[in-house]
């Protein structure tokens, strides 16, 4: 009798280091001898996640276009492609960051639809610390109350809250998270972790080898402010491609792109939900990142390559017009090309607000 595959759904707030914690998992499930493979999610094609993922030499299947519970399907025939080639163990499935309800639109409808092929394990989020502290002070977070409802949402509906960064915060820091998150959504297992180290990970993989809890309800959700909430932030993915007549630093280029950007969002106080940018050539992958307007720009992977063809592909969410956004990635683009004296074109663009969230399926009891 074939055995079901496990499917592990990773939630969390744009920027929350989703895809750093399931690396860290496909490692560790690796390591086991299981067969893992990963489905990522954007609302536009050109997402870092997925190149870096495959990058790194994991199994991946991207749905671009629109969010899991507005594309069942996608998800479900994403991960059908996988059992065409080999049957995994075990599903790594991470959901766009801005969204919430997913126990209702996809955990059980999946359970429902799909039966005994799926073993589910419990619903995890991860708790992006520096607005998580803001957010859940009520200082605010840099994003409106409607984005804010959604991050709320998303730990409402968790079954294990996970604290990620611990080794960026102090130990008051830690402990003074945690503390909010016991009084405001006692229940959860939280675990503390840092996707980065690894630290604590064996505490989850344990947690997630256990079954998903039975829901007794699912969650109220207000689909006009949900829908408010995703369309405060502006959309944007890109690829630019530059050519020097030198060979070009494949970590600079990422970091000059970020940094530019980074310095022109915080003259407009314009806040970052996520901000990501990939740098690829003869093979060699750089990727730096942003995670909020406090933080520093950070080489999250190193290549010290050099090439003097570069592709970058660039995802930001920003609590910004699309318009903007487009305007600001245009001047980082031609900045950076002047750097190292290199010809840029953009090859592909798109910029947007999402739309209304539409599930293909929705429980309620």
């Amino acid at each position: 009798m074939t055995s079901p595959i496990r499917f592990i759904m990773i939630g969390g707030f744009l920027g929350a280091g989703k895809t750093t914690l399931i690396q860290q998992l496909a490692r560790r499930f690796q390591a086991d001898g299981k067969h893992v493979c990963i489905v990522t999610n954007d609302q536009a094609a050109g997402l870092v996640d997925t190149e870096l993922l495959k990058s790194q030499g994991f199994e991946v299947n991207e749905v671009a276009g629109s969010c899991f519970c507005c594309n069942f399907d996608g998800l479900t025939d994403a991960m059908d492609e996988f059992e065409s080639r080999r049957r995994p163990d075990v599903i790594l499935a991470e959901p766009v960051g801005s969204c919430t309800d997913l126990i209702a639109t996809i955990a059980i409808p999946m359970m429902e639809r799909l039966g005994e092929k799926f073993v589910h394990s419990p619903y995890a989020v991860i708790l992006k610390p520096k607005h998580g502290l803001k957010i859940l002070s009520g200082t605010g977070g840099g994003f409106s109350e409607k984005a804010e409802y959604i991050f709320r949402k998303q730990l409402e509906e968790s079954e294990i809250i996970l604290l990620n960064r611990i080794d960026e915060l102090s130990d008051g820091e830690v402990d003074e998270l945690k503390a909010r998150v016991d009084e405001q959504y006692p229940g959860r297992q939280v675990i503390c972790i840092s996707a980065k180290t690894g630290e604590n990970l064996d505490a989850l993989y344990e947690a997630f080898q256990q079954l998903a809890s039975p829901r007794e309800a699912t969650m109220e959700v207000d689909y006009d402010v949900y829908a408010d909430g995703e369309a405060e932030l502006g959309w944007l993915n890109a690829t630019a491609v530059f050519e020097s007549p030198s060979p070009m630093p494949l970590d600079r280029v990422a970091v000059e792109l970020v940094e530019h950007l980074r310095q022109s969002l915080s003259k407009v106080g314009a806040e970052p939900g996520h901000l990501k940018v990939l740098c690829s050539g003869n093979d060699d992958v750089s990727v730096a990142n942003l995670i909020d307007s406090d933080s520093a720009t950070v080489l999250s992977v190193s290549s010290a390559a050099n090439a003097a063809k570069a592709t970058a592909i660039i995802n930001a969410r920003v609590r910004l017009a699309p318009e903007e956004l487009r305007q600001l990635v245009d001047a980082a683009v031609s900045a950076t090309a002047a750097i190292f004296s290199a010809q840029a074109d953009v090859e592909q663009l798109e910029s947007f607000r999402p739309g209304r969230p539409t599930p293909t399926h929705r429980v309620q009891y």
